[in-house]
Parts: C-alpha cells; structure tokens; sequence
C-alpha cells in the first residue's frame, strides 16, 4: 500500500528551521539571495540544491532544514525580487499613470532577472512582497469603478503583458549574441527577402502598410508604452 501523500502546506508558514540544535548558520534570506546569485549568473537550470550548498559551503541536506523543497525555494526566490518594486506611498491618485510605472518597473526586474518569467505563476501570491506589491496596486486603483475582482485582472494584465514583451526582448537578444554577423547585416539580408516576396502581389495588405514605411523605426520603449496603455485603457472603454 502506498503511502499517504505529504499535507500540502505554505512555505511562509513554516519556520525558518525546523528541530533542534545550535543556531543555524545561515538565514532564509542569505539562501535565497545565493539562489537569486545563481540563477542571474548562469540561469535557473543551473540552480541546484547541490549547486547551492556549495557556494554556501554547507552540506546539501542541510539546505533541507531551511527549505524542504526545490519548489519552496522558487517560491522565496520569487517573492524576494518582487521586494525590489518601488511602490508608491501615497499613490498619485492618477490610477493609469501609478500601473504604467508598475509595468516600467516590472519590465526592469524581469530584465535583472530573466530567470522569473520562467518560474512566475498565480501560485506565488501569499509572499510578503507579493502581498504588498498587490495591496499597493489595489491603492493605486482605489479611484477605478471598476469591480474587485476585475481590478486583479488589469493588475494580472500588467503582469502577462510586461513577461511577453521582456521575454520576446530576452530571445531577441540571445539570438542576436549567436549570430556569426552582425545583427545589422542579418536585418539587412532579411528585409531584402521580405521585399522581395512582397513584391510578388500575394501579400498586398502586408505590403501596403510595411509600405508606409515607419516599421523600422520603432521604438522599443515606445512601442513598450503604446502596448501597456492600451491594455489599460481596454478596462475602462464601454
């Protein structure tokens, strides 16, 4: 007979160590920022437990005493970057303003650590920074008539809409260091394919607005912008 599954529990409810014996040598927090060291370093897939315990110089099943599960410890390494928003408090009563400057923020830290857009799901939201970073969104749209639950999903909004864009910047980016070329040259052999079977009449509507002739010179930042405000305005439209 198989044996019954553990009970579920919360990693914040758990004391930072469990037993008894000297004090520990290390705090949650200096585990979880090595594990952030980590993973910005060299990427999530080369965190491991293993990996961990030796930069700290401890013993892997120590690590257990602190953190029982590889998962557990997503969650704190999560839950610690969200501690690096800058909230407003007050908020400056203007609701889209207050969530475009979550969105920059948010686009900020996913670039410092690319590794979250992996990890990020609904299930990290009972961490202390998580808890305040919503609450402080909330504040920002307390000027909003807009239902509760709607209002968590413009913040959830703001969270996919920034993740997609970082994350399509991120592969672009990696892309770009493995070319033998230049990123300039490969554009450049690109566009003259793309005209080429443009000009053929198969895609006209493609073509007329390529033809306008203002594709090349968007903006990131820019179109980062347009994008986030249109996500937020589409909560308020009739």
């Amino acid at each position: 007979m198989a044996g019954r599954a553990a009970d579920p529990e919360v990693i914040w409810a758990r004391p930072e160590r469990t037993g008894r014996g000297p004090r520990p040598a290390y705090s949650r927090d200096d585990i979880v920022a090595a594990a952030v060291r980590i993973a910005d370093e060299d990427g999530i897939d080369a965190l491991s437990m293993r990996r961990l315990a030796a930069d700290l110089g401890c013993g892997t099943m120590s690590l257990y005493n602190y953190v029982p599960r590889k998962e557990d410890l997503y969650e704190l390494m999560v839950d610690a970057v969200s501690g690096e928003y800058v909230l407003p408090d007050p908020p400056s009563g203007d609701w889209r303003a207050d969530m475009l400057e979550v969105g920059r923020q948010a686009r900020a830290i996913l670039r410092r650590h690319p590794w979250v857009i992996r990890l990020m799901t609904t299930g990290y939201a009972f961490g202390p920074n998580a808890l305040r970073f919503l609450e402080s969104c909330l504040a920002c749209l307390d000027g909003l008539d807009l239902p509760g639950g709607t209002k968590l999903e413009l913040i959830a909004t703001v969270n996919g809409t920034v993740m997609t864009i970082v994350a399509n910047e991120l592969a672009l980016a990696e892309r770009a260091r493995g070319l033998p070329w230049s990123e300039e040259q490969e554009q450049a052999v690109r566009a003259a394919y793309l005209a080429r079977r443009l000009a053929g009449g198969a895609y006209p509507r493609l073509a007329a607005v390529l033809g306008e002739g203002g594709v090349e010179r968007l903006d990131p930042d820019e179109v980062f912008e347009r994008t986030l405000g249109r996500a937020l305005d589409s909560f308020v439209r009739g």
